[in-house]
């Protein structure tokens, strides 16, 4: 669904104005492999901080059942 949307918004970035979608086609490569390390460490950190949050919930779902 989000490629479709995507998609459907580049087209009509095209026929508004070609020159910005025909490059903004050439440069997302560019700036996919930029915003990508940033992504990683996201996922890093969001799996750290789950794993934080087990370590610590643990002894209470323990004790719960």
């Amino acid at each position: 669904m989000k490629l479709f949307l995507n998609l459907v918004l580049w087209t009509i970035l095209f026929v508004l104005c070609w020159p910005i979608a025909l490059l903004l086609l050439l440069l997302y490569p560019i700036i996919w492999l930029l915003i990508l390390p940033f992504r990683l460490l996201g996922f890093a950190i969001d799996l750290t901080f789950s794993m934080i949050t087990k370590i610590f919930m643990l002894p209470f779902q323990a004790f719960s059942k």
